[in-house]
């Protein structure tokens, strides 16, 4: 299963395994048990003739491309 970042508003970043069908639910925070927001963080997108350099367009699963990196250049 993969593993997911999530952040607790009191303790900070904590990371969780759970199912795909799962990943954008809130998590118990491991040390206080509060419900935790999971974090997105958007990486590049890989793409043939439909990917545009430097855009922001959204991928498959919500990440999106930030303009800049090695694979654009």
């Amino acid at each position: 299963m993969p593993v997911y970042d999530y952040e607790c508003a009191d303790c900070g970043a904590f990371e969780a395994v759970r199912r795909i069908a799962e990943r954008d639910d809130p998590a118990a925070c491991p040390q206080c048990g509060a419900t935790a927001a999971r974090v997105t963080i958007g990486a590049p997108s890989v793409g043939g003739a439909n990917s545009s350099a430097g855009g922001d367009e959204a991928g498959s699963y919500g990440m999106s491309h930030r303009g800049g990196c090695l694979c654009c250049r």
